[in-house]
Protein backbone atom coordinates (compact mmCIF):
# COMPACT_ATOMS: atom_id res chain seq x y z
CA UNK A 1 0.00 0.00 0.00
CA UNK A 2 2.76 2.73 0.93
CA UNK A 3 4.58 1.67 -2.85
CA UNK A 4 0.99 2.54 -3.92
CA UNK A 5 0.44 5.59 -2.39
CA UNK A 6 4.34 7.02 -3.02
CA UNK A 7 3.50 6.24 -6.89
CA UNK A 8 0.07 7.95 -6.72
CA UNK A 9 1.50 10.84 -4.65
CA UNK A 10 4.23 11.25 -7.95
CA UNK A 11 2.18 10.95 -10.45
CA UNK A 12 0.12 14.01 -8.49
CA UNK A 13 2.87 15.95 -8.15
CA UNK A 14 4.04 15.63 -11.67
CA UNK A 15 7.17 14.25 -13.98
CA UNK A 16 10.42 15.38 -11.95
CA UNK A 17 9.54 12.17 -10.10
CA UNK A 18 9.51 10.34 -13.31
CA UNK A 19 13.01 12.38 -13.77
CA UNK A 20 14.81 11.46 -10.77
CA UNK A 21 14.38 8.06 -11.31
CA UNK A 22 17.79 7.58 -12.74
CA UNK A 23 20.69 10.31 -13.18
CA UNK A 24 21.29 10.55 -17.12
CA UNK A 25 24.81 12.71 -18.11
CA UNK A 26 24.20 14.95 -21.09
CA UNK A 27 27.44 15.55 -22.84
CA UNK A 28 27.11 19.55 -24.23
CA UNK A 29 29.69 20.33 -26.99
CA UNK A 30 31.09 23.72 -28.04
CA UNK A 31 34.40 25.26 -28.89
CA UNK A 32 36.24 28.85 -29.78
CA UNK A 33 33.76 31.55 -31.47
CA UNK A 34 34.30 31.34 -35.09
CA UNK A 35 31.48 34.12 -35.98
CA UNK A 36 30.93 38.14 -34.69
CA UNK A 37 30.10 38.27 -30.98
CA UNK A 38 26.08 37.91 -30.15
CA UNK A 39 25.91 35.18 -32.66
CA UNK A 40 27.55 31.10 -32.36
CA UNK A 41 28.46 32.24 -28.67
CA UNK A 42 28.83 28.64 -28.74
CA UNK A 43 30.28 27.70 -25.20
CA UNK A 44 28.77 29.91 -23.53
CA UNK A 45 25.42 29.06 -24.57
CA UNK A 46 26.18 25.44 -23.64
CA UNK A 47 27.20 26.81 -20.67
CA UNK A 48 23.42 28.18 -19.83
CA UNK A 49 22.21 25.33 -21.33
CA UNK A 50 23.71 23.38 -18.72
CA UNK A 51 22.65 25.53 -16.06
CA UNK A 52 19.15 25.05 -16.96
CA UNK A 53 19.09 21.03 -17.52
CA UNK A 54 20.81 21.48 -13.68
CA UNK A 55 17.23 22.60 -12.57
CA UNK A 56 15.93 18.93 -13.42
CA UNK A 57 16.56 16.59 -10.52
CA UNK A 58 18.52 13.79 -11.95
CA UNK A 59 20.97 15.12 -14.46
CA UNK A 60 24.53 15.89 -14.87
CA UNK A 61 25.47 18.20 -17.21
CA UNK A 62 29.02 18.42 -18.44
CA UNK A 63 30.14 21.15 -21.14
CA UNK A 64 33.13 20.55 -22.92
CA UNK A 65 35.69 22.48 -25.39
CA UNK A 66 36.02 20.24 -28.19
CA UNK A 67 35.48 16.47 -29.09
CA UNK A 68 36.47 15.28 -25.15
CA UNK A 69 39.00 12.91 -24.48
CA UNK A 70 37.66 11.25 -21.38
CA UNK A 71 36.23 7.93 -22.19
CA UNK A 72 34.39 7.07 -19.20
CA UNK A 73 32.63 10.55 -19.27
CA UNK A 74 31.82 9.40 -23.14
CA UNK A 75 30.49 5.37 -21.83
CA UNK A 76 28.38 7.65 -19.34
CA UNK A 77 27.01 9.95 -21.54
CA UNK A 78 23.12 9.46 -22.15
CA UNK A 79 22.87 12.36 -24.89
CA UNK A 80 24.98 14.51 -26.86
CA UNK A 81 24.08 18.25 -27.29
CA UNK A 82 26.10 19.73 -30.14
CA UNK A 83 26.47 24.10 -30.58
CA UNK A 84 29.55 23.94 -32.73
CA UNK A 85 30.59 24.37 -36.65
CA UNK A 86 29.08 21.62 -38.78
CA UNK A 87 28.41 18.44 -36.36
CA UNK A 88 29.12 15.59 -38.69
CA UNK A 89 32.76 16.55 -39.50
CA UNK A 90 32.76 16.52 -35.66
CA UNK A 91 31.47 13.21 -34.20
CA UNK A 92 32.78 11.54 -37.60
CA UNK A 93 36.09 12.62 -37.71
CA UNK A 94 38.98 10.22 -37.33
CA UNK A 95 39.29 10.87 -33.69
CA UNK A 96 35.37 10.47 -32.19
CA UNK A 97 33.97 8.21 -35.24
CA UNK A 98 34.21 5.33 -33.22
CA UNK A 99 33.29 6.51 -29.81
CA UNK A 100 30.25 8.40 -31.60
CA UNK A 101 29.24 5.04 -33.32
CA UNK A 102 28.96 3.22 -30.45
CA UNK A 103 27.16 5.81 -28.47
CA UNK A 104 24.40 5.48 -31.16
CA UNK A 105 24.29 1.84 -31.12
CA UNK A 106 23.47 1.96 -27.12
CA UNK A 107 20.65 4.56 -27.93
CA UNK A 108 22.42 7.38 -26.89
CA UNK A 109 20.47 10.78 -27.67
CA UNK A 110 21.64 13.40 -30.18
CA UNK A 111 21.00 16.83 -30.22
CA UNK A 112 22.24 19.55 -32.52
CA UNK A 113 21.49 23.32 -32.49
CA UNK A 114 22.16 25.60 -36.00
CA UNK A 115 25.50 25.36 -37.70
CA UNK A 116 25.85 21.69 -35.67
CA UNK A 117 23.02 20.11 -37.92
CA UNK A 118 25.44 20.61 -40.83
CA UNK A 119 27.99 18.47 -42.99
CA UNK A 120 30.11 20.22 -45.81
CA UNK A 121 29.22 19.23 -49.35
CA UNK A 122 32.27 17.90 -49.75
CA UNK A 123 31.90 15.25 -46.94
CA UNK A 124 28.03 14.26 -48.11
CA UNK A 125 29.09 11.22 -49.53
CA UNK A 126 31.49 9.91 -47.00
CA UNK A 127 29.61 11.29 -43.64
CA UNK A 128 26.07 12.05 -45.10
CA UNK A 129 24.33 8.34 -44.84
CA UNK A 130 25.48 8.14 -41.12
CA UNK A 131 24.92 11.80 -39.75
CA UNK A 132 21.02 11.82 -41.44
CA UNK A 133 20.48 8.74 -40.19
CA UNK A 134 21.93 9.87 -36.28
CA UNK A 135 20.52 13.06 -36.28
CA UNK A 136 17.13 12.61 -38.48
CA UNK A 137 18.24 15.29 -40.88
CA UNK A 138 20.49 17.41 -41.55
CA UNK A 139 21.82 20.71 -43.31
CA UNK A 140 23.85 20.29 -46.51
CA UNK A 141 26.91 23.17 -46.24
CA UNK A 142 26.27 25.93 -48.12
CA UNK A 143 22.50 25.23 -49.53
CA UNK A 144 21.71 28.82 -49.15
CA UNK A 145 20.49 30.99 -45.90
CA UNK A 146 18.40 34.11 -45.22
CA UNK A 147 17.92 36.66 -42.56
CA UNK A 148 14.01 36.72 -41.17
CA UNK A 149 10.81 36.79 -38.89
CA UNK A 150 8.98 34.33 -38.79
CA UNK A 151 6.13 32.57 -36.94
CA UNK A 152 7.74 29.39 -35.22
CA UNK A 153 4.89 27.18 -36.34
CA UNK A 154 4.85 23.30 -33.75
CA UNK A 155 3.77 21.24 -36.80
CA UNK A 156 2.99 18.41 -34.18
CA UNK A 157 2.12 20.34 -31.05
CA UNK A 158 1.82 16.88 -28.42
CA UNK A 159 5.08 16.19 -28.98
CA UNK A 160 6.72 16.53 -25.55
CA UNK A 161 9.38 19.61 -27.38
CA UNK A 162 6.64 21.75 -27.55
CA UNK A 163 5.21 21.05 -24.07
CA UNK A 164 5.15 24.29 -21.94
CA UNK A 165 5.18 26.90 -25.00
CA UNK A 166 3.57 28.05 -27.91
CA UNK A 167 4.00 29.75 -31.25
CA UNK A 168 5.74 32.95 -31.08
CA UNK A 169 7.74 34.84 -34.05
CA UNK A 170 11.12 34.17 -33.99
CA UNK A 171 13.47 36.69 -35.36
CA UNK A 172 16.97 33.96 -36.60
CA UNK A 173 19.21 33.10 -39.76
CA UNK A 174 17.01 30.21 -41.68
CA UNK A 175 19.36 27.56 -43.51
CA UNK A 176 17.41 26.47 -46.50
CA UNK A 177 17.03 23.05 -48.12
CA UNK A 178 17.50 20.58 -45.25
CA UNK A 179 17.82 17.17 -45.79
CA UNK A 180 14.95 14.95 -43.43
CA UNK A 181 15.64 11.42 -43.08
CA UNK A 182 13.14 9.39 -44.15
CA UNK A 183 12.30 8.32 -40.79
CA UNK A 184 12.81 11.55 -39.39
CA UNK A 185 9.89 13.91 -38.56
CA UNK A 186 9.47 17.93 -39.03
CA UNK A 187 8.60 19.18 -35.87
CA UNK A 188 9.37 23.08 -36.43
CA UNK A 189 8.71 25.78 -38.96
CA UNK A 190 8.90 29.12 -40.26
CA UNK A 191 8.10 30.85 -43.33
CA UNK A 192 11.32 32.17 -45.01
CA UNK A 193 10.67 33.91 -49.04
CA UNK A 194 6.74 33.02 -48.89
CA UNK A 195 7.41 29.42 -48.65
CA UNK A 196 7.33 27.03 -45.45
CA UNK A 197 10.64 26.19 -44.73
CA UNK A 198 11.46 23.24 -41.84
CA UNK A 199 13.56 24.29 -38.72
CA UNK A 200 13.22 21.46 -36.47
CA UNK A 201 12.88 17.46 -36.82
CA UNK A 202 12.84 14.74 -34.68
CA UNK A 203 13.94 11.22 -35.13
CA UNK A 204 12.93 7.65 -33.01
CA UNK A 205 15.83 5.79 -34.54
CA UNK A 206 15.75 2.31 -34.54
CA UNK A 207 18.53 1.24 -31.92
CA UNK A 208 16.06 2.87 -29.37
CA UNK A 209 17.81 6.90 -29.42
CA UNK A 210 16.55 9.92 -30.16
CA UNK A 211 17.95 12.73 -31.81
CA UNK A 212 16.57 16.83 -32.17
CA UNK A 213 17.73 19.07 -34.60
CA UNK A 214 17.16 22.67 -35.65
CA UNK A 215 18.82 24.91 -37.99
CA UNK A 216 17.78 27.80 -35.38
CA UNK A 217 20.13 29.43 -33.21
CA UNK A 218 22.42 31.64 -35.00
CA UNK A 219 22.00 34.87 -32.97
CA UNK A 220 22.76 34.78 -29.33
CA UNK A 221 20.10 36.62 -27.73
CA UNK A 222 17.59 34.41 -28.71
CA UNK A 223 18.67 31.72 -25.83
CA UNK A 224 17.32 34.61 -23.67
CA UNK A 225 14.00 33.75 -25.06
CA UNK A 226 12.16 31.75 -22.90
CA UNK A 227 10.04 29.27 -25.12
CA UNK A 228 12.63 28.89 -27.40
CA UNK A 229 15.12 28.01 -23.98
CA UNK A 230 12.80 25.58 -22.93
CA UNK A 231 12.10 24.30 -26.42
CA UNK A 232 15.81 23.19 -26.38
CA UNK A 233 15.83 22.19 -22.65
CA UNK A 234 12.65 20.21 -23.75
CA UNK A 235 14.56 18.41 -26.44
CA UNK A 236 17.72 17.96 -24.67
CA UNK A 237 15.58 15.86 -21.60
CA UNK A 238 13.56 13.86 -24.19
CA UNK A 239 16.47 12.87 -26.30
CA UNK A 240 18.36 11.25 -23.06
CA UNK A 241 14.91 9.19 -22.34
CA UNK A 242 13.25 11.40 -19.94
CA UNK A 243 9.68 12.58 -19.45
CA UNK A 244 9.02 16.23 -19.95
CA UNK A 245 6.74 17.94 -17.38
CA UNK A 246 3.25 18.47 -18.64
CA UNK A 247 4.65 22.36 -18.66
CA UNK A 248 8.16 21.72 -20.23
CA UNK A 249 11.19 21.30 -18.47
CA UNK A 250 12.64 24.20 -15.91
CA UNK A 251 15.09 26.37 -17.70
CA UNK A 252 14.83 29.89 -15.51
CA UNK A 253 18.17 32.05 -16.33
CA UNK A 254 17.51 35.35 -14.24
CA UNK A 255 18.13 38.48 -16.02
CA UNK A 256 21.04 39.52 -13.96
CA UNK A 257 22.85 35.95 -14.76
CA UNK A 258 26.11 36.54 -16.02
CA UNK A 259 25.48 33.64 -18.34
CA UNK A 260 22.00 35.16 -19.87
CA UNK A 261 22.58 36.92 -23.10
CA UNK A 262 22.95 40.59 -23.43
CA UNK A 263 22.16 42.77 -26.55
Amino acid sequence: MKLIACLTLGLALGSPAILSQEEKTILLIGHKPDHPPKCHEYLSTCELLAKCLRQTKGIKAVVSNGWPTDKKLLQQTDAIVLYTSPGAEIVLAEKSAADFEAMMKRGAGLVAIHWATGVHKKNIEQLGKRWYSSLGGGWPHFAGITMGKSPLVQKNPEHPVCRGWKQYEISDEFYFAPVIHEKGEVLLEVTAKGKPLAVGWTIERADGGRAFGTTLGHFHRNFGLPPFRKMLINSIIWSAGLEVPAKGAPCKIDKTDPLFPKG
